[in-house]
């Protein structure tokens, strides 16, 4: 899949304390920014523009938040919760894994693509299983990228 070609270790966190949504947006934004050179504060409010338009919780303890950016490439970073918090899903459980996407500002179609390989990787119980079950950066990332 995808993910092993933009996915980097520096860029999974597992088991993070959160007590928010907007906490979660900003040190997903933080981290991205602090990885690939950009303006984090930019970024979040990207993240949080987005949100605003309907909640990216696809449900199952899911949350995929993504926009696109002044950047030249898709860029990823995956986040897994100790405790599940609040992020409006669809179905309105608790969410713990945070898979964060920025795509090129002129890519919609390409963004929209890997939007829906990585639903549908999410939706294999095993995949979301590992991920889960992580318990440090370096076994987050391996269980993302082994897919």
């Amino acid at each position: 899949m995808w993910i092993n070609s933009v996915l980097s270790e520096e860029l999974c966190l597992a088991k993070t304390q959160a007590s928010s949504k907007k906490r979660v947006l900003d040190t997903l934004a933080q981290r991205l920014a602090e990885h690939y050179k950009l303006d984090a504060s930019a970024l979040f409010s990207q993240f949080v523009a987005r949100e605003k338009l309907g909640s990216t919780g696809i449900g199952e303890g899911i949350a995929i938040p993504h926009c696109r950016f002044d950047t030249d490439d898709v860029m990823l970073a995956i986040m897994t919760l100790d405790e599940g918090i609040d992020f409006d899903a669809v179905d309105q459980a608790p969410v713990d894994i945070i898979i964060a996407m920025v795509a090129p500002q002129n890519s919609e179609e390409n963004h929209l693509e890997r939007l829906a390989v990585l639903a549908s990787a999410l939706q294999t119980e095993n995949y979301v299983e590992a991920l889960r079950s992580a318990n440090n950066s370096a076994a987050l990332y391996l269980a993302a990228t082994e897919q």
